[in-house]
């Protein structure tokens, strides 16, 4: 298990301390979207605390969210857009999976992809070429 981080220790997507995000900092035009971003850190911690409260899908979600904070916005929804039903063939989703292991080293999120391509092959779900 991972240490249960403080909330002193818990910074934004930015490396911004959580302490610093407020209201004021906001008015003050102070902020920028990464410091409104969670951090893959901040996401682990939170798997954490699931896990150890004996929600292993929740922590196991959260563990693939932070995984994904390295992978552009943009990349995200094609992906997202490939993973529904119909939009993708099996090889497309099988590049995909190994797309996110070997260029954002997400393994879980590959695992979890190779593991829908292959569903969707069985329920007749891929786009045929």
């Amino acid at each position: 298990f991972r240490r249960v981080l403080f909330r002193s220790e818990l910074r934004a997507a930015s490396g911004r301390p959580l302490a610093e995000l407020t209201e004021e900092a906001l008015d003050a035009g102070e902020l920028s979207i990464t410091d409104l971003q969670i951090s893959a850190e901040a996401l682990r911690a939170q798997a954490t605390v699931a896990r150890r409260a004996g929600y292993t899908q929740l922590a196991a979600n959260l563990e693939r969210a932070a995984e994904l904070t390295v992978v552009p916005n943009a990349e995200v929804l094609r992906m997202y857009d490939m993973l529904r039903p119909g939009r993708a063939t099996h090889e497309q989703l099988v590049a995909l999976a190994d797309e996110l292991r070997e260029r954002y080293h997400a393994q879980e999120c590959a695992a979890f992809v190779r593991e829908a391509a292959e569903v969707y092959l069985r329920r007749g779900l891929v786009r045929k070429s």
